[in-house]
């Protein structure tokens, strides 16, 4: 069975990415799905601990042919400059384990303008830094929420999917499922 991790909102910590990427390689995922944010910590948030963009750049560079990114509302061109994988996708669709994902930031596709799903589909967001899991109608919402910048007394976290969904903190702690 195929595993993949599931993260958003980096927003540039060196030391918040340095904690994902050591869970990456200890849990054995296949894949790392970053759903935007990535360089940038944006006008509206404080900035995260150890803010270091061009560590941020050297630590996932190197992954490059693990990533599928999307790019989130503080992506922007200039950080496709620096980094060597697509980061300026707004949206993506992939199929893990039987699966069916459709994969956005959340903040221009989202519950007000749906990108295309079919029923069962998955819509993978970040964007709210708030991890959910949803079923809604015909599809399931999941949010991983963030790794840097949690909101609403979340903690720094991150998503494992294999079997189903594992909501987990960044010691690795799973703290919520679903299926």
């Amino acid at each position: 069975m195929e595993k993949i991790m599931i993260v958003s909102d980096i927003h540039g910590s060196a030391y918040y990415c340095k904690k994902m990427l050591d869970r990456y390689k200890e849990e054995g995922a296949k894949r790392l799905v970053l759903l935007g944010d990535i360089l940038y910590h944006g006008p509206r948030n404080d900035l995260p601990k150890d803010y270091a963009p061009k560590e941020v750049i050297s630590m996932l560079n190197p992954l490059r042919n693990e990533i599928i990114c999307i790019r989130g509302n503080c992506d922007t061109e200039v950080d496709q400059m620096v980094l060597d994988f697509n980061v300026l996708c707004e949206q993506a669709f992939l199929s893990v384990n039987g699966q069916d994902f459709v994969m956005v930031h959340g903040h221009k596709l989202d519950e007000k303008n749906m990108p295309a799903l079919k029923d069962g589909d998955i819509l993978l967001c970040g964007h709210t830094h708030v991890p959910k899991f949803e079923k809604r109608g015909n599809y399931t919402y999941v949010n991983p929420g963030s790794v840097s910048i949690p909101k609403e007394n979340s903690t720094h976290s991150y998503i494992i999917f294999e079997d189903k969904f594992y909501f987990k903190d960044l010691d690795g702690n799973v703290y919520m499922e679903g299926n």
